[in-house]
């Protein structure tokens, strides 16, 4: 008998370690926890899973060598990540999902250095300002224009301090939105050109009652900001727990931004990377991960899912207008995002 129980827990242990892992690396909380279970049940894969919350930390992650099977990066990202040579070719045959994809989404994403045959969409969104319009307006004396002057303008946004006012932790929105606020080319400005433009923020950062890119969705939902910049989705969470907030897309537009599914070059595991690539782009998924995170699925809006979903949620479909007056986030060169990344960390430091 005795033997018997070394047997079995020694098949039991035998067992448990031939589980394959695969290590998956994504933006804190972009995910329906139960899509990720019903993965692992449905495969018999378990996934690792570990959050980060800025560009950079991906980035870090990735010069450091760590090996992950599936990263979530964001579109402008995928050119350094390409040019290093950290990303995998990825081969969209092996995605029998990848069809019921949004053409124009794909079309968008092609658009960008290094993206295809690299990346497919995952989730996506637009940058724009969260308001709480009874709060703001008491303090900023009558009506707010429609504009990203109220956030960029001292004259402006001096006046809306007292009632609470955040910027996300995000150089890349930040910088593009306030060159094309100011009617500049991101990807026509030289080092110099935007490290001034966001040296213009100088005297605003320290004033900024939150500069992070979670804590301040709290402290919407809890009517400590009225007004702040936002990732759609983090606006849409803090609406559904403050309903007196409105998630608007200024007259000069909103940035879009795209985050896409890619496989490491030093992926331990590739196959299993496309059996999770593939299984989160299944439609249905899609829908739940959207759902689940507040942000915009990568699935046609005409699509029967997306015309059902858009009947129950529709700030989560944008419409033809907002697509018309909104553009894709750039990719910056090695100098220019030296430049912006310098200049963002003594902003921040001025905070100290």
């Amino acid at each position: 008998m005795k033997a018997l129980l070394c047997l079995l827990a020694l098949l039991t242990c035998s067992s448990a370690h031939a589980q394959p892992v695969l290590r998956f690396l994504s933006w804190q909380d972009y995910f329906d926890p139960a899509v990720i279970e019903d993965f692992q049940q449905s495969t018999g894969i378990r996934v690792e899973y570990q959050g980060f919350t800025t560009a950079e930390e991906l980035m870090q992650a990735m010069r450091s060598g760590t090996a992950y099977d599936v990263i979530v990066p964001s579109h402008f990202m995928l050119k350094e990540l390409a040019d290093s040579g950290a990303l995998a070719p990825l081969d969209t045959r092996r995605l029998p999902h990848y069809a019921q994809l949004d053409p124009w989404l794909l079309s968008m994403l092609a658009g960008q250095p290094a993206a295809k045959g690299h990346a497919v969409p995952y989730l996506w969104g637009s940058v724009g300002m969260v308001v709480n319009t009874t709060l703001a307006q008491a303090a900023y004396g009558g009506p707010l224009p429609s504009s990203w002057g109220l956030l960029f303008e001292p004259q402006q946004v001096s006046r809306l301090f007292d009632c609470g006012v955040g910027l996300i932790d995000a150089p890349q929105e930040v910088s593009s939105l306030l060159l094309n606020y100011k009617g500049r080319n991101p990807t026509v400005s030289s080092p110099r050109q935007i490290a001034k433009a966001l040296q213009a923020l100088e005297p605003l950062v320290p004033k900024f009652a939150e500069l992070n890119n979670w804590a301040y969705v709290d402290a919407l939902a809890q009517g400590k900001l009225c007004l702040a910049m936002s990732w759609s989705g983090h606006a849409l969470r803090a609406i559904e727990n403050n309903p007196a907030l409105s998630y608007v897309i200024p007259d000069e537009g909103a940035a879009m931004y795209i985050d896409t599914l890619a496989i490491p070059a030093n992926a331990p595991n590739p196959e299993l990377a496309y059996r999770l690539i593939d299984f989160l782009i299944t439609p249905q998924n899609a829908i739940r991960n959207a759902r689940a995170t507040h942000f915009y699925a990568p699935l046609p809006s005409d699509s029967p899912a997306m015309q059902r979903f858009a009947a129950e949620h529709p700030m989560q479909v944008m419409n033809a207008r907002q697509r018309r007056v909104s553009y894709l986030l750039e990719s910056l060169s090695d100098d220019q995002e030296a430049a912006l990344t310098s200049t963002w960390q003594k902003l921040k430091a001025n905070r100290r």
